[in-house]
């Protein structure tokens, strides 16, 4: 979950088109929904922009009722959002439950944001390079210096301790450690918390199910290799709902126009998701479940995939608490 900071730090404007364009190079595509297992909470606050916007592209929609029919051949609306020439992008509409969930949860971010100093302090996890519990200037910009205008706060939202195994917690310390709730200060965190996130797994492991489908039509699968059972065993998850947007407490439409999902797509062309309006003085809260791999599950990386060339060698296998780790060294603090 992360917040703007007014006071304390969780609040502050989102990237502008130009600066998107800078931070494109540590993320090279946007997914609605990521493979993984942790959460994390938003809430920034806004300003207005007046740079040239790029073009706007309606991304593949498919309903809660197509998706949960697993009869339904939805291989077509698979490749134009996944595929060769797709944005790497679904919405999945009409899911029952969502939009109450997402208010209940999203309206907290301030209420959390808004904790004494003191108790934020005792949420932190620096042995996990916070990402556990409360964050707050810990992740370096593409500039080196820390990120001061926002505020988060990750929890895994399927288990409250994934492993007991010491040696695992502290290889992988990120993904292996205790979940940090706010039990006095703000009981009903958690269950919002959980609530959304179970939803959103469920979800995604319905789109799972679909593209293991779709590759299934141009490739043998061995069993345990699809993508719905790596998410399914996974232990380690972080989806992605539209940010909630209000002025003390009451919700308003999006203020900036120029604010949203960008995406750079395979031709580097940066195109934007449908959306958005005007004015000052407005929070963002936001809510992130990304589903992604088991900590054990290894990964290749070819060389036609140009990804963390500074990191990984073409050819490159690792597993993916491994790729992590990399990842993290460079964006967040050093292991304490």
């Amino acid at each position: 979950m992360s917040f703007p900071l007014s006071k304390s730090p969780i609040f502050s404007k989102l990237p502008s088109y130009n600066e998107f364009q800078s931070l494109s190079r540590r993320f090279p595509t946007s997914f609605s929904s990521e493979w993984c297992f942790s959460c994390r909470i938003s809430c920034r606050k806004m300003s207005c922009s007046s740079e040239t916007a790029p073009p706007t592209l309606q991304t593949v929609k498919i309903s809660y009722s197509e998706l949960k029919d697993k009869d339904a051949d939805l291989s077509l609306k698979i490749e134009h959002g996944f595929g060769p020439n797709g944005l790497g992008i679904l919405s999945i509409s009409d899911v029952p439950g969502f939009s109450s969930l997402r208010q209940n949860l999203l309206h907290l971010s301030p209420r959390l944001a808004s904790l004494p100093e003191e108790v934020k302090k005792e949420l932190e996890d620096p042995h996990s390079r916070y990402n556990f519990g409360w964050s707050h200037g810990k992740e370096k910009l593409e500039s080196g210096k820390p990120d001061m205008l926002k505020g988060s706060f990750y929890a895994n939202p399927i288990f409250d301790t994934p492993t007991t195994e010491a040696s695992l917690i502290q290889r992988y310390p990120s993904y292996c450690g205790p979940n940090i709730w706010p039990s006095s200060a703000l009981p009903e965190l958690e269950v919002a918390f959980k609530a959304l996130g179970k939803v959103i797994l469920d979800v995604g492991l319905m789109v799972a199910y679909h593209c293991d489908r779709y590759v299934s039509k141009g490739m043998t699968m061995r069993n345990g290799e699809g993508l719905e059972q790596i998410i399914q065993r996974s232990r380690c998850h972080k989806g992605l709902t539209c940010g909630l947007f209000t002025i003390d407490a009451v919700e308003v439409p999006c203020p900036d126009s120029a604010s949203g999902l960008y995406i750079k797509t395979r031709t580097d062309q940066i195109v934007k998701a449908p959306k958005e309006e005007k004015a000052f003085g407005v929070e963002r809260s936001t809510f992130a479940l990304f589903l992604q791999p088991d900590w054990d599950e290894k990964l290749n990386f070819p060389g036609e995939v140009h990804l963390h060339q500074e990191l990984i060698r073409p050819n490159m296998t690792l597993t993916f608490g491994e790729y992590s780790e990399k990842l993290l060294d460079k964006y967040y603090h050093l292991k304490p």
